[in-house]
């Protein structure tokens, strides 16, 4: 256990600017836009003496609404800098096998008493547990310093900050998103394994074959299904192999799958019957853990699993002298 520990630290040395820099940048310019957005409409609108007590003009029930609006803006901000570290944590897998091969720092990690499977499974981790869980830091950071500011501003114009922030659920958000974690690795593993077992056996170029392999099998069947006249196969092959080969990293990619679905409207009754944390619970963790009940996740687990197998394989044998 001490020596994975080791092996995860050593990645996140290695690609620090990609796990912390990145995240914290995103972060970073998202409070910049805001900021530059609420200076732009306090300046437009100074004029205008937009000014009124809202606490009195507000009941209970609209500061729950707001409330749960910044329960969303910290979902919402998190989100970007997750998608964000997706757009990383892609090319870290493309990369995490094949780079050690091509300026041979593999000849000295081999030397060294440490199994190829220990190895590997350290850069799985560092790719769909521990920079998710950077980011989610990140973003809840980021979505309190946006929602001091917001009802700082807020406080110029006679609302009250406190009955507002006792509406709000930072910590079960941040619970919430904790929790995520779990099965966003498990949903992004058939994506991680593909592309690690891709860096793994592709002597040059693994980007290319990471993208071309999927995609052009895609396109083979979704030829062949014109040709046959039934395109039920290609329809679902695209989704299901080729979305889950190259898309799995996405954020919440799982929500299409869930056996639940929630609309708009059911959101907005539960706003209209006064119970904002209804329509916060529509897409809570009951919502997005329905997921596990849907067999293609536990399908591309398998797959993935494979995929890791064969990477491991790969980098054991792997000559390329």
């Amino acid at each position: 256990m001490k020596t994975f520990f080791w092996l995860v630290k050593r990645e996140f040395w290695e690609h620090k600017g990609g796990f912390v820099t990145a995240p914290l940048v995103a972060g970073a310019i998202g409070f910049l836009l805001n900021a530059m957005l609420i200076a732009f409409g306090e300046g437009h609108y100074a004029g205008a003496n937009f000014h009124t007590n809202f606490s009195a003009a507000y009941d209970s029930a609209d500061l729950a609404k707001a409330g749960v609006v910044v329960d969303g803006l910290l979902y919402g901000v998190t989100l970007m800098i997750l998608i964000v570290t997706a757009i990383v944590v892609f090319f870290y897998c493309l990369g995490s096998l094949y780079d050690d091969r091509r300026d041979r720092s593999v000849l000295f990690w081999k030397s060294l008493p440490l199994s190829d499977t220990t190895t590997v499974l350290s850069k799985l981790a560092s790719a769909v547990i521990f920079a998710p869980a950077i980011a989610v830091v990140v973003g809840v950071v980021v979505g309190l310093a946006l929602t001091i500011m917001f009802v700082g501003v807020a406080s110029l114009h006679g609302l009250s900050a406190w009955p507002l922030l006792m509406q709000a659920h930072p910590f079960k958000v941040t619970l919430n998103l904790i929790l995520l974690i779990p099965l966003y690795a498990l949903w992004a593993l058939p994506t991680a394994g593909w592309l690690m077992l891709c860096s793994a056996f592709a002597r040059s170029k693994p980007f290319l074959w990471a993208i071309a392999l999927p995609v052009g099998t895609g396109v083979l069947v979704s030829w062949w299904g014109l040709m046959i006249g039934d395109s039920g196969f290609s329809r679902w092959f695209w989704p299901n192999v080729v979305g889950r080969m190259l898309g799995g990293l996405i954020p919440a990619g799982w929500v299409n799958s869930t056996s639940r679905v929630v609309h708009s409207s059911d959101i907005d009754l539960a706003l209209h019957q006064g119970d904002p944390a209804a329509a916060l619970d529509q897409i809570g963790l009951a919502f997005h853990y329905s997921a596990v009940t849907n067999p293609s996740l536990y399908v591309g687990v398998l797959a993935g699993a494979a995929m890791i197998a064969g990477a491991i394989w790969f980098r054991r044998w792997r000559d390329d002298s």
